[in-house]
């Protein structure tokens, strides 16, 4: 694989890296319409693979808050196009890598020395490469340990990549009113967040004790003289991503076992401790020889305040699905439904998210779950198509919805497909049991 000597990290460069990616795409329409017209059965499959390959390549060698996009659109399976999803993956644990002279020049600037004087041994070359940042292995104390390096000028990048990205997001959406500025907001300041490794490096600990008692479920252990604000140092914990796990297991077993595992795992955090891992892709997660769950990256924790909690869990309970004036209440509760609303958007609304959370809360119905059902996701993408087709929904105002929608939504998005890659059958209240 390739290794990059140099990240571009101001404003003009990255534009002109987006603009020179457009310009691929563009070409790949006109190519795709010139032969529709001699071929007029041609589909959409190869345009979409060309597309995906041009913008993935451009995100890469952007990395930050760029490639972070592509990482979290990845996981929405429902709505991407396939060659998305497949391509965009990458960015979950394999892009080109920095090179050696760089690892070290960026070392040295936020630890004061280089690797070789920290550890007994360093292997210069990356063992996985993500978004932000890059893993490698070093030794010390004969201890295995996995150093994670921050690419340079990630953090510094993000005002200016999402103020590129705003004017589409908001005609895309169709977000009206001043207020729409809170998403953005919210998303600048996750990125910025996962960018501060003493921040994670303080969340990571908390959360491996707090969740330390739930069964089949491992932890890392951190080490902050080895650590600083750009550079993370752990446990090297051997196994595989989830994703190379789940495309061979055949042992329906490991597979309940691990689904069960990260079911508690997630429900445990959310109920007991009102924050939640809200970055729930592959990556982020290994599998050991016993069909130990590893969780490794702490860096986006999204905190559950209580004035959200209660109405959204509210929403899961059949008894406010099921009582028209109650449901409407917690619409409100949770600004999906507004008070400028006209009598049409409210009405639309209203049966929109009756639809959505009837179908989306199933697993919270019932004591037991089959994330392997076919006939439930398929549910999910067929109403995800029915949305991207309704263009009564793009004229309406998409500024609506509290903010912590956006992670906590998110979350929920990439665990149900994790559990459905794993083909888990969980037992959805057995997380009760690790609760004070």
């Amino acid at each position: 694989m390739k290794t990059l000597d140099k990240i571009p990290t101001n404003k003009i460069e990255r534009a002109g890296q987006l603009v020179k990616t457009g310009f691929k795409v563009g070409g790949n329409y006109i190519a795709y319409y010139g032969e529709k017209i001699v071929n007029p059965a041609l589909t959409k499959e190869k345009l979409n693979e060309n597309n995906a390959e041009d913008i993935y390549d451009g995100l890469q060698n952007l990395k930050g808050s760029a490639l972070k996009v592509a990482q979290m659109l990845s996981m929405d399976k429902s709505i991407m196009p396939q060659a998305y999803v497949d391509k965009f993956s990458l960015s979950q644990f394999s892009v080109p890598p920095l090179s050696a002279p760089l690892v070290r020049k960026t070392f040295k600037k936020y630890m004061g020395k280089f690797p070789e004087e920290l550890y007994d041994s360093f292997t210069p070359d990356s063992i996985n490469a993500a978004s932000i940042g890059q893993v490698h292995v070093a030794f010390k104390d004969g201890k295995k340990l996995a150093v994670k390096i921050q690419y340079p000028g990630v953090a510094n990048s993000i005002s200016s990549d999402l103020a590129l990205v705003k004017p589409f997001a908001t005609r895309m959406f169709n977000l009206k009113g001043k207020d729409s500025e809170k998403y953005f907001l919210e998303v600048e300041n996750k990125l910025l967040e996962e960018t501060d490794y003493v921040l994670e490096l303080k969340q990571s600990i908390e959360m491996a004790k707090a969740c330390s008692k739930i069964k089949h479920l491992r932890f890392p252990e951190y080490y902050a003289s080895l650590s600083s604000e750009k550079i993370l140092t752990m446990d090297w914990m051997e196994g595989e991503h989830l994703s190379e796990f789940s495309a061979h297991n055949t042992d329906r077993e490991k597979g309940d076992q691990l689904g069960q595992a990260l079911w508690d795992f997630y429900m445990f955090q959310m109920h007991e401790l009102r924050q939640v891992h809200a970055d729930p892709h592959p990556g982020n997660f290994l599998v050991d020889a016993d069909a130990n769950l590893m969780p490794i990256d702490f860096g986006c924790i999204k905190k559950v305040p209580e004035s959200f909690y209660i109405p959204y869990f509210e929403l899961a309970n059949p008894k406010y699905l099921n009582d028209s004036e109650l449901f409407k209440e917690k619409l409100f509760e949770l600004e999906i439904l507004r008070q400028d609303d006209s009598k049409a958007e409210m009405e639309y609304f209203t049966a929109l998210f009756h639809r959505l959370l009837s179908l989306f809360t199933k697993p919270f119905h019932a004591d037991y779950f089959d994330f392997s059902d076919e006939a439930f996701f398929g549910a999910i993408a067929a109403m995800g198509e029915d949305f991207t087709k309704d263009t009564q929904l793009r004229k309406m105002n998409g500024n609506r919805g509290s903010k912590h929608f956006l992670y906590i939504n998110r979350t929920f998005f990439g665990l149900y497909n994790l559990m459905h890659d794993l083909k888990a059958r969980v037992h959805t209240q057995n997380y009760i049991k690790y609760r004070k």
